[in-house]
């Protein structure tokens, strides 16, 4: 859509034993973007609204809620005081957005409400086939070369992002938003309309590493996740049944290694 999530904040800079100056910050812009399918209202999630082709793909691939070849068009409208992403399927394959926008009457703003809802959230996720050979330089080699592609971050020290690294630790995708979770829709997106798989290499997030993550991860059929922060019980559990391989704490000094079920990393 051409808006690189920037925007602009006129500040007073206040330090020690200087006088203050007024200046002008750049802010990543967060901002409610409503998703549709078909008309039908799904979610309204706070994000940065660049990359949202991306985004809505990520989200519907990430969701389970239809397949890259079952999108038939995304438009994008910007509103007052947001967006909204009107993303069209075949009327045959609503019934998982029906579902799914049927369950989410009943949630809370915590994201659960009652026993179904816990079922759902730890209903088993599928295995993990894909595999990968790597290494901790690789996954060093990665770490080093992040900063060159958070543009928003360096600009305004305020989004997540999530690339997507070649074996060697080249990094070949990478997007960017306030929501950690948000930034990883985006890129399952990217690769997903780039017809790039997801199991020719790893996952790296600028984030803790939430059970979410882990799933929208599997889900992808990627084989690696690699996180630069603490992980969760819940995303260690889920890692571990599915034979995902976790690392958090990515450091250039050190990382933990959590699930390595098929020896990836050497």
């Amino acid at each position: 859509m051409g808006n690189n999530g920037v925007s602009q904040a006129v500040a007073r800079r206040i330090a020690l034993d200087t006088p203050s100056t007024e200046t002008l910050r750049p802010i990543a812009i967060e901002a409610p973007v409503a998703i549709e399918y078909n008309g039908i209202g799904y979610a309204v999630m706070m994000a940065t609204p660049a990359d949202l082709e991306d985004f809505a793909t990520g989200l519907t691939l990430s969701e389970g809620l239809a397949s890259i070849d079952a999108i038939e068009h995304i438009d994008i409208h910007p509103v007052e005081g947001g967006w909204i992403v009107r993303i069209t399927l075949p009327q045959d394959a609503l019934e998982p957005v029906l579902a799914r926008a049927r369950t989410r009457v009943s949630e809370s703003s915590c994201g659960l409400c009652g026993m179904d809802n816990i079922e759902q959230v730890l209903r088993p996720l599928p295995a993990v086939t894909s595999r990968i050979a790597t290494s901790r330089a690789a996954l060093d080699a990665a770490l080093a070369a992040l900063p060159a592609h958070q543009p928003l971050s360096d600009a305004t020290g305020a989004v997540h992002a999530a690339a997507f690294c070649a074996p060697d630790g080249r990094i070949l995708f990478a997007r960017e938003d306030v929501g950690r979770h948000n930034a990883l829709d985006k890129l399952i997106g990217a690769l997903a309309r780039s017809g790039t798989s997801a199991d020719a290499g790893f996952i790296l997030l600028t984030s803790r590493c939430s059970y979410e993550l882990v799933e929208k991860t599997v889900r992808a059929n990627c084989p690696l996740l690699v996180t630069i922060s603490a992980p969760t019980s819940l995303a260690v559990d889920r890692a571990q049944a599915a034979g995902l391989t976790l690392v958090a704490l990515a450091r250039r000094d050190s990382m933990l290694v959590l699930s390595d079920p098929h020896g990836s990393i050497s």
